[in-house]
């Protein structure tokens, strides 16, 4: 589905007000008609439109849009922004951009992403203008070691960034790669390696975090979920938001290579949510009950079962908490 001619009217209704027929159409130079249309595609991208005779249409709430020229300013001289208000994954288009030759630091974020993805290939639920949706591609230095705990180090870093934006929020992480509140998930990072040569390896680094997500927007998730504005009012826009991940995910990279993830092990067990707690370990099918009992320095979780202790890498297992 091609959205680009629906983006206008959606600019329109951003502050949440009425606005008649008659009146969107005069200000996007199209008929009634051509706007009632549009008015129905806008449910593709999650957004529910209320529509009141003899007022004309509104968003159920006001939108905070991203500013592309302030994302743009705030990463000069560190990395290039790609956006795209529609899309269909952030992490494919930085994929993609690799395959193509570009070398990052790139920042590749949206407002929407039609086909949105986590971990092991589960779908990442994306209404337009609700969440964050944001890539890092990033080049290491060629022959590096290990990308071995990179998921862990960028959600240490994108907790700090999420509780300077809603101060007292009881955030967590859990390995290999979800951020969670209360039990429910607020957000999670995707690893994906995007190329690699002699010189150099090209990782993603992608994090999607539910920002002002509604019920109706999230039918389709299968697991407890929550968002920022369930706890209170952000210190920060999404713009702002978006900023400041994207520098610190930037951040966190360069540490990441002059010192792996051993320089992030002290803060992500301050933040960690299943050392010494009973977990479920699947693998292959099979399925094994143990005590978590922290990470190593290489980012493996180190599970004890049955009275011996096992060390395990995120991309060979699923954890559950008992």
């Amino acid at each position: 589905m091609e959205y680009s001619a629906d983006l206008p009217l959606v600019q329109v209704l951003a502050d949440g007000r009425f606005h008649s027929g008659a009146d969107l159409g005069e200000v996007l130079g199209i008929s009634r008609a051509a706007i009632w249309k549009r008015i129905q595609r806008l449910a593709e991208l999650g957004l529910d439109v209320e529509s009141v005779r003899g007022k004309g249409y509104r968003l159920a709430r006001p939108l905070d849009l991203l500013d592309e020229s302030r994302l743009s300013e705030g990463l000069a001289g560190r990395a290039e922004l790609i956006f795209s208000p529609v899309t269909g994954s952030t992490n494919a288009d930085a994929l993609a951009l690799a395959v193509e030759g570009r070398e990052g630091p790139l920042v590749v974020t949206t407002e929407f992403q039609s086909a949105g993805r986590g971990r092991r290939g589960r779908q990442w639920r994306s209404p337009f203008a609700a969440n964050i949706y944001l890539s890092v591609l990033y080049r290491l230095p060629g022959g590096f070691a290990s990308l071995g705990g990179l998921s862990l180090a960028a959600g240490v870093a994108v907790s700090q960034v999420l509780e300077q934006a809603c101060p007292g929020l009881p955030l967590g992480l859990k390995w290999p790669n979800d951020l969670l509140v209360e039990g429910r998930k607020l957000g999670g990072v995707l690893i994906e390696l995007a190329g690699e040569i002699e010189t150099q390896v090209q990782v993603v680094v992608g994090v999607g975090i539910n920002v002002a997500m509604l019920d109706a927007q999230a039918d389709s998730i299968d697991q407890p979920w929550t968002s920022l504005l369930q706890y209170g009012d952000l210190s920060m826009s999404r713009t702002e938001l978006a900023e400041s991940l994207s520098g610190a995910l930037l951040n966190m990279l360069d540490t990441f290579v002059a010192r792996g993830f051993a320089a992030f092990v002290p803060a992500y067990r301050e933040l960690d949510l299943v050392r010494d707690k009973a977990v479920t370990v699947i693998t292959a099918g099979k399925s094994q009950t143990g005590i978590a009992r922290g990470v190593a320095e290489d980012g493996a979780l180190c599970v004890e079962i049955e009275g011996k202790r096992h060390y395990l890498h995120g991309g060979e297992v699923s954890l559950r908490l008992q």
